[in-house]
Parts: structure tokens; sequence; C-alpha cells
């Protein structure tokens, strides 16, 4: 699971999470994983393209809570598979 990448403002624009992303994609198939997840909020625009753009798709979404589901508030779930590893 990748949890909290980020990129800071004075840094963004450069590629880096994209090659952040590559990275953590190419670790877990070097190790045999199955898959990647993520999880990022339906206001994270940017996010959302970077990781469509990796090869992931989104697979559900969800309300982080009570007053999520009042303000309609989604917590967009996506999943990267990596295949066998080869």
């Amino acid at each position: 699971e990748l949890k909290r990448m980020s990129v800071s403002r004075e840094q963004r624009g450069r590629g880096l999470a994209r090659a952040l992303c590559r990275e953590v994609l190419a670790f877990a198939r070097a190790r045999g994983y199955g898959a990647v997840v993520l999880s990022t909020s339906m206001v994270q625009v940017a996010a959302q393209r970077l990781y469509e753009g990796q090869g992931f798709r989104r697979v559900g979404a969800s309300y982080p809570s009570l007053l999520g589901t009042l303000l309609n508030f989604q917590i967009f779930h996506y999943r990267c598979d990596l295949g066998d590893g080869t």
C-alpha cells in the first residue's frame, strides 16, 4: 500500500512524483507483489491524473466519515496490477 506520497510545492513540476511512483511499482514488482493499492481524495485531481497515468485504475470510492457522507466528500481507491514480476 502506497501511503501519503507527496512532493513539496517548491519541487513540483519536475517529474519527481512520476519517478517516485515508478520506483514504488518497480520495487513491488521486483519483490513479487501482485498489485499496489492506494487511496486519494476526490479533490486531489492532480494525484488522480498521476496515478491513472502510471497504470492505476479506480476500483471504488468511500466516505471517510458521517460528515464526509453529508458533504459528499469521497475517497477514491486505486489499484495497479503488476503481473507476475517478469
